[in-house]
């Protein structure tokens, strides 16, 4: 089906013509009855506009909410989460007061922690491949780490 919807293209079945109209129409419909929100759909470009095309995705290894069993008596235990991408491993502990998190191997890098329309706040890391952040995250967010050969993306969460 070409871009412009009022003039199928040749050899278009009437049934094809029939599912095309139909989607239109529902698009339409849900345009209007149920839009998308205009923070959403902001959140969503700048995901898109933050993706690293040469970044290697670090994968979700533990997640404490999934992984953990819970502790009596410890209502309020901080998130830990455990990111993987090769030999290089990311541990961060999620708190109200930001974050706090190693790089293994320790090594130079920087990390920034990116979240939604907010731009990249930069994060850091020490010799021993130690970082803090003060500013909890809200919504979704992630971690790019970038050491000196290459960058690394963490999968995006909602904290």
């Amino acid at each position: 089906m070409n871009d412009d919807h009022r003039f199928p293209e040749p050899g278009t079945t009437d049934e094809e013509l029939a599912d095309s109209l139909l989607e239109e129409e529902l698009r339409q419909a849900a345009a209007v009855l149920d839009p998308v929100p205009d923070t959403l759909l902001q959140v969503a470009l700048d995901a898109y506009v933050l993706h690293d095309l040469d970044a290697r995705i670090a994968e979700l290894t533990f997640d404490s909410l999934v992984d953990a069993l819970p502790v009596r008596g410890m209502p309020d235990t901080p998130r830990m989460l455990t990111f993987s991408a090769g030999e290089v491993t990311v541990d961060v502990e999620v708190t109200e007061d930001g974050l706090i998190g190693q790089v293994l191997p320790p090594q130079s890098a920087r990390i920034e922690v990116l979240g939604g329309p907010r731009t990249a706040l930069p994060v850091a890391v020490d010799t021993l491949g130690r970082f803090t952040s003060d500013t909890p995250p809200a919504g979704p967010f992630a971690l790019r780490l970038r050491t000196g050969t290459e960058v690394i993306v963490t999968e995006w969460l909602r904290a």
